[in-house]
């Protein structure tokens, strides 16, 4: 019989039950299961690894960067464009980090299309999961999901323009 070699993320999956089993809890917080798979000693980063987890640092710093536009708009400043590039004859992926104000439009344009698609797979994903708890574990009244988000969007640019108004007119006052 053919045995097949664990994943990281299954053997990081394991990891968590176990944690959840020795501390009989159901939730787990990420934090205080990180420090006891630290502790005892269940993981450590490889040091060829050591790129990656400061290449995750890098993306969370630039995916965080804001700044305020010439109306007043909260905008974010770093877009991620994925790229394929030939490396040896093979494909290889590669993220190019645009900033808004030097980005050309096919690059933009690039990175909007990239990043809405991300938004459409988590909403699939959601959908699955509402479906799933619906349909298996739910003993009430259905969770119902609306994916037309123009009205959501409308009420965030009013809170927005009424927030920036506020602020304003604040700035009057001494």
């Amino acid at each position: 019989m053919m045995k097949f070699k664990k994943s990281k993320k299954q053997a990081l999956q394991e990891l968590v039950e176990q944690y959840r089993t020795e501390n009989v809890i159901d939730s787990v917080n990420l934090d205080e299961a990180a420090a006891w798979m630290l502790r005892n000693k269940h993981w450590q980063p490889r040091v060829k690894k050591q790129i990656e987890i400061l290449k995750q640092e890098l993306r969370e710093a630039l995916r965080e960067e804001y700044f305020q536009d010439p109306q007043g708009r909260r905008v974010r400043k770093k877009h991620a464009q994925k790229t394929i590039e030939i490396v040896d004859g093979k494909p290889k992926q590669k993220v190019l980090w645009h900033d808004i104000e030097t980005a050309t439009r096919p690059e933009m344009q690039a990175c909007s299309q990239q990043r809405r698609q991300g938004i459409v797979m988590d909403c699939k994903q959601l959908k699955t999961d509402v479906d799933s708890y619906n349909e298996n574990y739910n003993k009430s009244v259905p969770i119902k999901l609306l994916w037309d988000m123009t009205e959501d969007l409308a009420d965030l640019e009013f809170a927005d323009s009424e927030s920036g108004r506020n602020e304003n007119d604040k700035s009057d006052e001494l």
